[in-house]
């Protein structure tokens, strides 16, 4: 399992499945990315997805300042042409290994999440955030565009706040990032860990097999077309019963005690 100081992976075997959880650990500069710790970020996500028995995985920021705070800039002001090519693909390297990943991304959001930051949420499979994180593209105040996985928030926020993101620079409170649909749950700091451990047992409670055909799912639905995704639905569920999960699963729901 890829592990450094700064890229933390911890895996638990839970009795109902195994959870890892990755931390980005620079906190005294807000957890921000540059060229090696991006790298390692995309290889920790490269190593889980060999782990044939993970259930879920919990992306967090160390410390309660920030979630990841963006890229570091300290480095990019150094960048040429080619460096920044290096650098942008790799970023978006460690998103596209999120969304690769076979079982669902929470990204668990206390503090700041900009710039790439916002990026690697967007990855994410769910997000949840405390009442005290912000949220924002602030690339263009530094003389760029928003890029990689900026290109996935129209589709989570609409193309109208989207816009607003990334010409304004501007930042958005926990509370409106949930209006414009970028979190699922705001909660309280002290809330945080029991809700991500709330979402974490009903993923665990379903089959893992069908947690894993479901975001192979998600992830075509996107790309495809509405008849696309649904011709693409019916080769998945016929080949759901080549194995015995669903009928297991379901021998169990039919033979539960009843009141």
């Amino acid at each position: 399992m890829t592990e450094s100081e700064d890229v933390r992976v911890e895996v638990e075997d839970r009795p109902d499945g195994r959870v890892a959880t990755v931390t980005v650990d620079y906190q005294a500069k807000l957890n921000i990315l540059g060229r090696a710790r991006t790298e390692r970020l995309r290889d920790a996500f490269l190593d889980l997805a060999k782990d044939d028995e993970l259930r879920a995985v919990v992306l967090e920021g160390a410390g309660e300042r920030a979630f990841i705070g963006g890229a570091d800039i300290t480095e990019m002001v150094e960048f040429t042409p080619a460096t920044a090519r290096t650098f942008i693909t790799t970023l978006h390297e460690a998103c596209q290994s999120m969304r690769d990943l076979p079982v669902p991304v929470i990204a668990k959001i206390d503090g700041y999440c900009l710039g790439g930051g916002l990026e690697i949420a967007a990855s994410c499979d769910l997000r949840i955030a405390t009442m005290r994180s912000t949220f924002g593209m602030p690339e263009v105040r530094v003389g760029l565009p928003s890029v990689i996985e900026a290109a996935l928030l129209p589709s989570i926020v609409g193309w109208g706040r989207a816009r607003e993101l990334v010409y304004t620079g501007e930042s958005w409170d926990a509370e409106e990032a949930q209006r414009a649909g970028l979190l699922e749950r705001v909660v309280a700091p002290e809330e945080l860990d029991g809700a991500v451990d709330g979402w974490l047992t009903s993923i665990l409670a379903n089959g893992p097999r069908a947690i894993r055909d479901q975001k192979t799912l998600i992830a075509q639905w996107e790309r495809l077309s509405i008849d696309e995704s649904i011709a693409l639905s019916i080769d998945m569920f016929e080949a759901t019963w080549e194995h015995e999960e669903p009928r297991e699963a379901m021998r169990a729901f039919l033979d539960r005690p009843r009141d």
